[in-house]
């Protein structure tokens, strides 16, 4: 199969980033839907305002969000929005896109997932940037552009029934069923893939990029997230989200540092590298990729 281009940069600034985003050479035009983290109430990780921001506002993007499944700050529209402002996302337009309702897309092929459930305002939108935190995830071991797509875009019914690999919508049940955690890793690809053929189907695109700083173990959903174990990495960049996640992962496992082990064990203990294979034979990308430097 033919290498995906992911373009990087060390250099994590809002400068670089848009720099990034402008190697791609892809416009995202019309109404464009910026998917990023706003981060639960007390995380520390989440992607900041003054870095994303310069981006957001010259694609006149709307930050885009869906309720979480689990109680917390952001599981109802109207705590959802003032957690985000509060975080300081407040520059531009912040949707909830299931804060007024919901819809179910095919799932193509899936073992686990006979459909996804997004977030209706989702079709507002002519164009996605996938802007994603790269971090440790207590559930999917790592969290980048798969998991941003996935359970991202979700509604709160939609992330309860991709966390019980497809046996309820009900976000009160879906923490007590039993599932193998391979296929939850399997549903957040099959999710993604769903959201892919979507846009597809409806000539619309997503562009990705992950943005490696503050690499927690924990994710920004979790109001007690820890300090990062290893150093910043850099920003990745590509139209292809399997070699973009890839890249991500490839990274922490070149690092040789003392918190290396840790947010290595992490992915591992979670099945987390097999969402890329999972989602390469689902044919959302490749693992197959060219690292190009903008540095």
């Amino acid at each position: 199969m033919e290498k995906s281009k992911v373009y990087f940069t060390k250099e994590i600034s809002s400068e670089s980033l848009i720099r990034i985003y402008e190697a791609l050479g892809v416009s995202l035009n019309g109404k464009v839907g910026v998917k990023v983290s706003t981060g639960e109430s007390g995380s520390k990780g989440y992607l900041k305002a003054d870095l994303i921001a310069p981006l957001v506002k010259k694609l006149n993007g709307t930050i885009i969000e869906c309720n979480t499944a689990y109680p917390g700050t952001r599981n109802n529209k109207e705590e959802h929005l003032k957690t985000a402002r509060e975080h300081g996302f407040d520059f531009t337009d912040i949707d909830i896109m299931d804060g007024d309702g919901e819809k179910k897309i095919p799932v193509n092929n899936g073992k686990h997932l006979k459909y996804d459930i997004i977030g209706s305002n989702f079709d507002n939108y002519d164009s996605i940037l996938n802007l994603a935190h790269g971090k440790g995830h207590a559930m999917g071991g790592f969290g980048a552009n798969l998991k941003n797509q996935s359970i991202g875009i979700a509604s709160r019914n939609g992330k309860a029934y991709i966390h019980s690999c497809g046996q309820t919508e009900n976000p009160d049940e879906c923490w007590t069923v039993k599932y193998e955690q391979k296929d939850f890793i399997e549903s957040m690809a099959e999710a993604a893939k769903a959201v892919a053929d979507y846009l597809k189907e409806n000539n619309k695109k997503m562009v990705y990029i992950t943005i490696a700083n503050r690499i927690s173990l924990d994710c920004d959903c979790d109001s007690h997230q820890g300090d990062a174990v290893i150093g910043d990495i850099g920003i990745f960049a590509s139209t292809d989200p399997v070699a973009n996640d890839q890249a991500f992962l490839d990274a922490i496992w070149a690092t040789n540092e003392e918190g290396t082990n840790d947010i290595e064990e992490r992915i591992d203990s979670r099945c987390g590298r097999h969402i890329t294979e999972y989602a390469e034979m689902l044919g959302l990308g490749t693992t197959n990729y060219e690292l190009i430097s903008i540095d």
